[in-house]
């Protein structure tokens, strides 16, 4: 029997979530920009749904909107929770409508897997942990940058940049045995070095999400 050309399969990926909550474009560019230069190897090329849900104006301009974003290299692939006429907008410009809420829920979910890491991880170099968490047995130093979807544990010190729940999982965590990182996100919610220092009494410690923000909490190790 031959092959056929194609075939339509059913699947599940992850896509992170922008949400764009006013319609100033110079704002949403400036404030960008400000994301995309603290961890650009993060964002720049991800597949990016853009959340309308906060913006009621029926005469906003979606397409400038667009060319904002794929000028920062940012691939949107399409838009959810929108009022009608902007999800109009979103289909002349050739995006997807994409819906969210129970649908989404449902839909199953890979296995967890950990990422074991025993080296120091050093400036310029990357590890990701994809569908799960990260453990590095060593120093993650300066100018370098671990990434899991799921929760990170360094058992040495966090100089580098280290970003939890890069799909969108709030209960991920980071732990480490000497937090002086210069830059710490949870499922997009960041802090820099001096957001750190003003809120930790400890070197060691574990940052997560307590609602929106950021917390961390001193640990024994």
């Amino acid at each position: 029997m031959q092959t056929p050309s194609l075939e339509l399969k059913g699947s599940s990926f992850t896509l992170s979530v922008l949400h764009i909550n006013s319609i100033d474009l110079e704002k949403v560019a400036k404030e960008l920009d400000s994301k995309l230069a603290i961890a650009p190897q993060f964002f720049i090329g991800a597949p990016l749904v853009v959340n309308l849900s906060s913006i009621s104006d029926s005469s906003y301009n979606l397409a400038a909107l667009k060319d904002l974003l794929t000028s920062r290299q940012l691939v949107i692939v399409g838009i959810t929770a929108a009022i009608n006429t902007l999800s109009e907008q979103a289909k002349t410009l050739g995006l997807a409508i994409i819906k969210s809420g129970k649908q989404a829920q449902s839909q199953p979910q890979l296995p967890k897997t950990t990422k074991l890491v025993k080296q120091n991880v050093r400036s310029g170099q990357q590890i990701y942990a994809k569908n799960g968490d990260l453990v590095v047995i060593g120093t993650v130093g300066n100018g370098a940058e671990v990434i899991a979807d799921g929760s990170i544990h360094i058992y040495g010190t966090l100089r580098g940049k280290a970003m939890a729940g890069a799909s969108g999982d709030k209960h991920a965590v980071i732990i480490a045995k000497t937090m002086e990182a210069e830059l710490v996100s949870i499922a997009g919610q960041y802090w820099l070095t001096d957001n750190i220092q003003a809120n930790s009494t400890t070197k060691s410690g574990c940052i997560r999400l307590d609602g929106e923000s950021l917390t961390i909490e001193s640990l024994p190790l």
